[in-house]
């Protein structure tokens, strides 16, 4: 009977869906703080931010360009504020 496959489909499904985070945790840093930090790392050679997007995987992420014009992008722990390597 199809019903019972799809009814596993749906519950194992389930778990995944909430452990996507459509915000922030509530102990994260302000995006701003987090974007002030990067502005006065000097070895980000920020020449400009380019995109800043929160992540449902946790994280944000941070695409800028340096001064001599070349883009990074980078994903940003939300409570520590720094860089997660990939």
């Amino acid at each position: 009977m199809i019903l019972r496959p799809l009814a596993i489909l749906a519950l194992t499904a389930a778990p995944l869906a909430a452990a996507a985070q459509s915000t922030p945790p509530a102990d994260a840093m302000p995006l701003s703080q987090i974007l002030a930090g990067l502005e006065n790392d000097p070895a980000t050679d920020l020449g400009h931010f380019d995109e800043v997007e929160w992540d449902s995987d946790g994280y944000w992420e941070v695409e800028y360009y340096t001064s001599d014009n070349r883009e990074v992008k980078m994903r940003i722990d939300p409570v520590s504020g720094q860089p997660i390597t990939r």
